[in-house]
């Protein structure tokens, strides 16, 4: 009977590993894929505002200064959220955090879809910027939470392509809601497909391994001395890369969202396309987007051994030839269009991937991933507020009405937008010995 117990018990341990292996793994696939997926639908409701701006503006409902103070209200409240939210996460059950995001999101979108005054809208989407602020920490937390050192790279590459995913549905259906329906749905259909995300985090969204029975994954989480979250967080303050790589990501959010919100309206408006040609062609740029984050981490980790910094350079530069060929190309060139709009897709996608986040929590303390995350995003995101402002003004105040036919000059705008992207290049050069 001994003999019999001696023998059993190794066994039995090694079932348990076995189980633990099993559900560790089961558990962490539905954490990416709610991940993935659910930061996906929070940027359908973010971004329903620019599929409308042009019907919006057609239908007397407001001016493209007023929607450029709109569209800043969202990010001006997004960046702090950026930061505070970014602190809170590292602290948060994410699952719970992460729901409650979208689904105010998806309220505010709802309310929007039955109102036409600009103070409301001015409200609405500066409370859906705060909340939008709560879904990328939380998805960050839970690839440091859930996912290991050596492999966090790729997976965060795969995750970030919930940014295209998001705005591939937002500007191919939002826009074929709009022109069947009216700007009005182009909300209201963003606030159902928000409710829907907040349903799946709640279900497949999971907090820790250790809140599931687990052991933590990583070293940072295993120590059981050592120094505080709130300590780490401190030092990716104190830390000069990565405010250099907040302010390089926020010159590439200046290019990025120049694209995002004004795209639509500078096709229709310079090139003379109609509103689902110009969706479309964004949405190009999205669904490259997906290819161009999905590789980054990975060819990174795979190519150049974890570093980011020469690939950083290479779609660096691509964002610069995209936009120019975006902004100085010839009209009547849908093939050159499409092109700017498939290198844009293919730079940004890198590049919210690189700048966005990964190199900064690369240097940070894995405690304190959602800090280093907030520091890029805070700087990020006032930057995309000051664009979608300038932007607005800078199309207003250079349109002029002949015999009843509005015409725009759009060349401070291409000085304004490709000049960000050239910062955003040198910036990152600045972080090569480090990244």
């Amino acid at each position: 009977m001994l003999k019999y117990f001696q023998k059993s018990l190794p066994h039995s341990i090694t079932i348990e590993e076995k189980d633990q292996k099993r559900l560790y793994k089961k558990l962490k696939w539905q954490v990416f894929i709610s991940a993935t997926l659910g930061y996906g639908l929070y940027y359908v409701c973010r971004l329903s505002l620019n599929v409308v701006k042009k019907p919006i503006v057609d239908a007397g409902i407001l001016t493209e200064t007023e929607l450029g103070l709109v569209g800043s209200a969202l990010f001006f409240t997004y960046a702090i959220g950026k930061l505070t939210n970014g602190f809170l996460a590292d602290h948060s059950n994410i699952r719970r955090f992460m729901s409650i995001g979208l689904l105010i999101s998806a309220l505010a979108n709802m309310i929007m879809g039955f109102t036409g005054t600009f103070v409301f809208f001015a409200i609405c989407w500066g409370i859906n910027g705060w909340v939008q602020s709560m879904g990328a920490p939380s998805s960050v937390v839970s690839l440091s939470r859930w996912y290991k050192d050596k492999e966090r790279g790729s997976f965060y590459g795969f995750w970030s392509t919930s940014h295209n995913i998001g705005e591939a549905l937002t500007y191919i259906l939002t826009a074929v809601v709009v022109s069947y329906a009216g700007w009005q749905w182009g909300f209201r259909a963003a606030a159902i497909v928000g409710m829907l995300g907040a349903l799946i985090i709640s279900i497949y969204f999971h907090d820790t391994p250790e809140s599931k029975g687990l052991p933590p994954v990583n070293k940072d989480f295993k120590k059981a001395k050592g120094t505080t979250t709130w300590t780490e967080q401190k030092g990716v303050l104190r830390n000069p890369y990565v405010w250099l790589l907040a302010l390089s990501s926020a010159f590439m959010y200046i290019s990025r969202y120049a694209v995002n919100s004004w795209g639509p309206y500078y096709f229709e408006a310079a090139k003379d396309y109609t509103l689902t040609q110009a969706n479309t062609l964004v949405a190009i740029s999205a669904v490259c987007g997906i290819i161009g984050t999905a590789s980054s981490g990975f060819v990174s980790d795979k190519f150049f051994k974890g570093r980011r910094n020469a690939p950083a350079l290479i779609f660096g530069l691509m964002n610069v030839t995209s936009l120019s060929i975006f902004l100085l190309g010839p009209k009547n060139m849908w093939w050159l269009d499409v092109l700017s709009m498939v290198l844009f897709g293919l730079a940004i996608g890198a590049l919210i991937c690189y700048l966005g986040g990964l190199m900064a929590v690369d240097i940070a303390s894995k405690k304190a991933s959602g800090a280093a995350l907030g520091v890029v995003g805070v700087m990020s995101y006032l930057a995309a507020g000051v664009q979608d402002i300038a932007s607005g003004y800078l199309i207003e105040n250079n349109k002029t009405l002949i015999n009843g036919e509005t015409l725009y000059d759009f060349d401070s705008i291409s000085v304004f937008w490709i000049g960000a992207a050239i910062a955003s290049t040198l910036l990152a050069l600045l972080t090569w010995k480090k990244t």
